[in-house]
């Protein structure tokens, strides 16, 4: 599949995010649409069931994005849904969990380079390096 005909859906609850985000993903190639909290995120999966992959923040607004992912791998139409996730979070215990349910993970903040090398190892369009647990650079 190119670049073009990927959707990603950005889960963040920070405007900025988006601000940045949606300018850098969209010249990429990517289609890109964005939800601020969990509920939001659930509808957008239900509304575009051809979402390609997903770049998720951890903590929002109405829950946790460690078990929103839980619940996605639970259900056979996101089981295998690509999954970045995008996160401040230190906590080894969490990162841990993130790569046990098949998510990437970058950490914040990330430079725009970083950012679009853990999007196309998200896709296996390049393999992981040795700095896959995020380290921005």
């Amino acid at each position: 599949m190119t670049i073009s005909a990927r959707h990603l859906l950005v889960v963040d609850d920070e405007p900025h995010i988006g601000l940045v985000l949606r300018p850098f993903l969209e010249q990429l190639g990517y289609r890109v649409s964005f939800a601020r909290t969990l509920h939001e995120a659930r509808s957008a999966l239900r509304a575009t069931p051809a979402t390609d992959g997903m770049l998720l923040d951890l903590h929002l607004p109405d829950g946790s994005g460690i078990d929103f992912l839980r619940d996605l791998r639970k259900q056979s139409g996101t089981a295998r849904l690509p999954v970045l996730v995008l996160t401040a979070e230190g906590e080894d215990r969490i990162l841990r969990e993130a790569r046990r349910l098949g998510a990437a993970l970058v950490t914040k903040p990330f430079s725009p380079t970083k950012l679009s090398q853990r999007i196309a190892m998200m896709f296996g369009d390049v393999p992981p390096d040795d700095d896959a647990g995020g380290e921005a650079t």
